[in-house]
């Protein structure tokens, strides 16, 4: 009986696998009579279930897959995940297919993705990779561009009305990215309208170009010479020889600054795709011309989130940190260009810019300063930029900025956005804004600008409610503000006299409290003692004197 187990362990265990299937077969049916019995159950049911194993242990091993590692669109494991607005997860050549393509695809749950920002999930990558390591499985290869791009189209032919369409029925395909992103933030909308001053209708474009007028309603050609312009470009940027990209980033430098056709043209997946290596060139003229030409391309409304979506917010950043001083003013222009859309602002602010920028607005030429102050403007519209810019220290900063007289004006509206949250107006309390401000308001030689800047953030700091009126009322601000009143007009005369009235209001608060003790010393107090058991000598505990 022994020999007999032993004999049968070492037939099961050196079968080979690849025969399980036709030795399931061969067990079954008629040929399960030629078996003995007792053999024949235990060898039937070792290698049927080894064969089921060896069958579906691909899918077994799919199943055991997560399933968030698996791009919803090509049902793939991700070699490049990335996580775009909405919150979803996609292979990043998927996402740059439906970009190109127009595509928005519905999801299971019913949900469509917004693919206006993307950002690379790096600890999904190295999840996976982890996983695959683990299980002894080979990394996931980088899923093939034309084949994501085969595979949407693919799925548009099947879903020819996405959400996105019903959405602009009547739009053109060149403006579909400038409908969706066409609704503002109110946050953003309010505090453009609550500004003092209006600069931005001045400077709507970056300064180290002319502000030519951006066409909107540009139609998108499709003739072969566009496709043979783009190739002939790409070829060229492409190339190995130095000369040849300067010499077609020359020609597209001066293409884009002077036909507006261009920028909408030109701009596509490919060329930014292909611009991603030259801005950080160590070469400086080819850095210097590529970053112009993509100052050029933003002026158009309907490039600024394309711009964005394709990546290369980081490496314009990696230009303010280590560029020439010429590639750096392009760099602040073309962030300042791109932050004019609300869509791309909290973008911007998340992959790190705000830094460099004020790190800009210190140092550089004027224009790189000029850019960096309304860039840092529009970007401080939003709340979670402008709690970035309290983290980094922004604050003492801009405050020794107004000190001294520099770039007041595009600094007092950056100091505007702060005032108007409470972590911001908390962060320039603590760094004596009050008192800055006031000593500001209080100097002889003071233009009209500053003065509507200084009354314009004091007005906003004065929502801080008590803390204010003391640091105001000790450096002196409410004969200030009397004096604003009676020399100026409008909106600053207005927010000094709600000031004023404030600060007043609250002076004779105090002084009626002053009056009440004079009260409480004189007569109330003698009644109370009475009242509490005391005596006409004083001896109460509630006298006076105690």
């Amino acid at each position: 009986m022994e020999f007999q187990e032993a004999l049968m362990k070492l037939v099961i265990h050196k079968t080979p696998t690849h025969h399980h299937k036709d030795f399931f077969h061969s067990i079954s049916g008629k040929d399960e009579k030629v078996v003995s019995k007792k053999q024949k159950w235990k060898i039937s049911f070792h290698r049927s279930s080894s064969a089921k194993t060896s069958q579906s242990g691909h899918q077994v091993q799919s199943k055991s897959i997560p399933e968030e590692f698996f791009c919803p669109i090509s049902g793939s494991l991700m070699a490049d995940p990335v996580i775009v607005s909405s919150g979803h997860t996609f292979e990043r050549v998927c996402v740059e297919a439906c970009k190109k393509l127009d595509f928005a695809p519905i999801l299971k749950d019913g949900s469509v993705p917004d693919f206006s920002t993307v950002i690379p999930n790096l600890a999904l990558k190295s999840t996976i990779v982890n996983w695959c390591q683990t299980h002894l499985i080979n990394p996931p290869k980088p899923f093939d561009f034309s084949k994501a791009e085969e595979l949407v189209r693919s799925l548009s032919s099947k879903k020819p009305k996405t959400q996105i369409e019903k959405d602009v029925p009547s739009v053109k395909l060149d403006h579909a990215v400038t409908e969706l992103i066409r609704s503002s933030s109110e946050e953003s909308v309010s505090a453009v309208t609550t500004t003092p001053t209006q600069p931005l209708q001045l400077a709507d474009s970056p300064s180290c170009y002319s502000s030519a007028s951006s066409s909107s309603e540009i139609e998108t050609l499709t003739t072969p010479n566009i496709n043979e312009e783009e190739e002939y470009f790409l070829t060229k940027l492409k190339s190995h020889q130095v000369f040849d990209i300067e010499e077609a980033l020359i020609t597209l430098r001066k293409k884009t600054r002077t036909q507006e056709s261009s920028r909408v043209v030109l701009c596509t997946p490919r060329v930014l795709s292909a611009f991603r290596s030259l801005i950080v060139s160590r070469y400086v003229n080819i850095q210097v011309n590529s970053v112009a030409v993509l100052v050029n391309l933003s002026l158009e409304k309907t490039n600024k989130v394309k711009i964005v979506r394709s990546g290369l917010v980081p490496d314009l950043i990696d230009v303010l940190k280590s560029g020439s001083p010429e590639a750096q003013e392009h760099a602040c222009g073309a962030l300042f260009s791109l932050a004019l859309d609300d869509h791309n602002k909290t973008a911007i602010g998340v992959l790190g810019a705000l830094q460099p920028l004020m790190r800009m607005l210190r140092s550089g030429s004027e224009r790189t300063r000029h850019d960096s102050a309304l860039a840092l403007y529009h970007l401080s519209l939003v709340q979670s930029n402008r709690t970035k810019l309290v983290k980094i220290g922004s604050v003492p900063v801009l405050l020794s900025m107004v000190k001294s007289g520099h770039k007041t004006g595009r600094v007092f509206l950056i100091l505007c956005n702060l005032a108007s949250g409470s972590d911001g107006r908390a962060a320039m309390l603590d760094s004596g804004a009050v008192d800055c401000l006031v000593k500001l308001l209080k100097g002889s030689e003071l233009d009209e600008p500053t003065r509507e800047g200084c009354v314009a953030v004091l007005y906003g700091l004065s929502q801080a409610g008590l803390r204010f009126k003391g640091l105001a009322k000790a450096a002196g601000a409410v004969e200030e503000l009397a004096k604003v009143e009676r020399t100026t007009n409008g909106l600053t005369r207005e927010k000094a006299r709600k000031m004023w009235e404030t600060l007043k209001r609250g002076s004779e608060e105090e002084q009626e409290e002053v009056d009440w003790e004079a009260l409480l010393d004189s007569g109330f107090m003698t009644r109370t003692k009475f009242r509490f058991g005391g005596g006409k000598d004083g001896s109460c505990v509630n006298s006076s004197e105690f």
